[in-house]
């Protein structure tokens, strides 16, 4: 949250915000009006907050800052994906890609830096683990992308409309990180997502999952990717520890504790040749989500050079998803975008300081909140 001995508003909730301004012998209602300025206007300069006296404007530059991510790469593909590459503090970089889908436009961000979970089929975790990401450097990807679409100009229809958790890492292990900077991007003096716009997927980290429900009501996706403990063990290192009906029931849980209760999970469902591609298993997972209310995304798999796994043909996602849908439940497939910008699904990189080794996120920012897509 600093960035030398001045501290970093970026990140900060409005009612961290009033705390800080309390804490310099200000008033409280000053958070809400820099809040504005930051988020709503993009202005980072304390100079440029005009409705702010003089006084407290010298005052605020010596002791706090808003301190942004610093942009190294930028690209935009033929079909409106972009991409940013933004380098943190301490030389590692991350990736945040948007992906525009109708009136809907989706920005994934990152929580952390690499991923200690080490899941088979992704290979983020495969440069290791380096750190969380702090909640002004999440916050940041959010605001680099509204600036770059001018969402400030008020004139303007909004560009980011949905947020997803789906970049680098695992949320749930940067637990307050990522549920203050959900606060910020949700807070009405702020990006103003709803949270039926805003999801953070989990892997299945159970104590946290049960944690999250009691702070916030943001939407839930789990990438799953099997619909037992023998194969899930294999793919999810994690599942051995949490075994899908812990997972389950941490899921329903979490759903239950929501005050609207017509909200439903995301189930991502990673499909892989050979591996949990076959009908056998469609119906396995139809049985195990029978008492869960949820939806299903189905993320065809694409290879990558540490992986020996391959993408299912298209006939048999076609087959997987028809078993779900006879079965009642909504189902999607993962549409590929920005592959020409290396942004679609399996092709994000960033860069662990220090080390050699590329990272992807197989994420699906695309059809989280969305209707039936193409394959």
């Amino acid at each position: 949250m600093t960035s030398g001995n001045k501290t970093n508003l970026l990140g900060m909730t409005r009612l961290q915000l009033e705390d800080f301004f309390a804490s310099i012998g200000e008033k409280r209602f000053r958070a809400s009006q820099l809040m504005k300025w930051v988020h709503q206007l993009g202005v980072s300069d304390f100079d440029q907050m005009t409705n702010m006296s003089k006084p407290l404007r010298e005052k605020l530059k010596s002791v706090a800052e808003v301190c942004l991510p610093e942009v190294t790469y930028e690209s935009t593909s033929s079909d409106g994906t972009r991409k940013w590459v933004m380098q943190m503090e301490g030389g590692s970089s991350i990736e945040t890609v948007f992906i525009p889908d109708g009136d809907r436009g989706t920005l994934c961000v990152s929580s952390q830096i690499g991923c200690s979970l080490d899941c088979s089929f992704c290979s983020t975790g495969k440069q290791g683990f380096n750190r969380n990401l702090s909640a002004a450097e999440i916050v940041g990807q959010l605001w680099v992308a509204a600036r770059a679409f001018g969402q400030q100009d008020v004139s303007k229809e909004r560009s980011v409309t949905n947020v997803v958790f789906m970049g680098m890492g695992e949320p749930l292990l940067n637990f307050d990180n990522v549920v203050a900077a959900c606060t910020v991007m949700m807070e009405d003096f702020a990006y103003g997502i709803s949270k039926r716009r805003l999801t953070v997927s989990t892997a299945g980290l159970v104590p946290a999952l049960d944690r999250l429900g009691d702070v916030t009501d943001v939407s839930l996706a789990v990438s799953l990717h099997a619909p037992n403990d023998t194969l899930r063990n294999e793919l999810v290192p994690l599942n051995k520890k949490y075994p899908i009906s812990e997972l389950m029931t941490s899921c329903k849980n979490y759903l239950a504790k929501l005050p609207d209760k017509h909200r439903r999970a995301t189930i991502e469902y990673t499909l892989i040749a050979g591996v949990n591609d076959s009908p056998e298993l469609a119906h396995e997972l139809v049985d195990l989500l029978k008492d869960v209310p949820c939806k299903v995304n189905l993320i065809p798999f694409n290879p990558f050079p540490q992986s020996n796994y391959q993408r299912p043909s298209r006939n048999a996602v076609m087959r997987f998803q028809k078993i779900l849908s006879d079965a009642g439940y909504v189902t999607t497939i993962r549409t590929t975008r920005g592959d020409d910008i290396d942004a679609a699904c399996g092709q994000l990189v960033g860069r662990v300081a220090d080390k050699t080794r590329r990272s992807a996120r197989y994420i699906d920012a695309v059809n989280v909140t969305g209707e039936e897509s193409r394959l």
